[in-house]
C-alpha cells in the first residue's frame, strides 16, 4: 500500500512539519496524537505517570507548553507538565509518529503512516562488510 512507501512516509512527514511551523509561528494552540513508543522525557517520568499511558497519546500545546515548543531535527520539543503534583520533563516527539494534528477537536493532519513502524535497514550478514575498507576484500 502507498503508507508503506517511504517516499510517501517522507512527503507526509515533511507536511506534518509544515503544518506544525505554520501553527507555532502563529501562537495557536493545537493537539497533537503520536505513538507513544518514540517519544522521549527529560527527565524520565515516574512509573505512577508512565503506566498510565496507552500505546498513544495526546498533548495539548497552549499556554507555557506553546511557548516552549520547538524543533530539534526532525523532533517537537516541548516542555510540559504530568500528573497531579505537574511533573515538570521535557517531551521530544519525533515528527514521523505524529498520527494527528488537530485544533479545537478539528482534524489538520492526519498520517496513516505513523502508526506504522518504518522498515529497519538490512544490515549485511558479514558483519566484515560494514567497513567500506573492508570492500576491496570482499569483491
Amino acid at each position: 500500500m502507498i503508507f508503506e512507501d517511504l517516499e510517501f512516509r517522507n512527503l507526509k512527514e515533511k507536511h506534518a512539519k509544515e503544518i506544525l511551523s505554520f501553527l507555532l509561528q502563529k501562537q495557536e494552540e493545537f493537539d497533537i496524537l503520536c505513538a507513544y513508543r518514540d517519544i522521549d522525557f527529560n527527565p524520565a517520568l515516574p512509573k505512577h505517570i508512565s503506566s498510565q499511558f496507552k500505546d498513544v497519546i495526546i498533548f495539548s500545546l497552549a499556554n507555557y507548553t506553546l511557548s516552549t515548543a520547538h524543533f530539534e531535527g526532525e523532533k517537537l520539543v516541548f516542555e510540559a507538565g504530568f500528573g497531579e503534583e505537574n511533573f515538570g520533563s521535557v517531551v521530544s516527539v519525533p515528527i514521523e509518529t505524529i498520527l494527528q494534528i488537530s485544533q479545537n477537536d478539528t482534524p489538520l493532519f492526519i498520517n496513516v503512516s505513523a502508526s506504522i513502524p518504518k522498515p529497519k535497514e538490512e544490515k549485511p550478514k558479514n558483519p566484515f562488510a560494514l567497513n567500506p575498507r573492508n570492500k576491496k576484500l570482499l569483491d
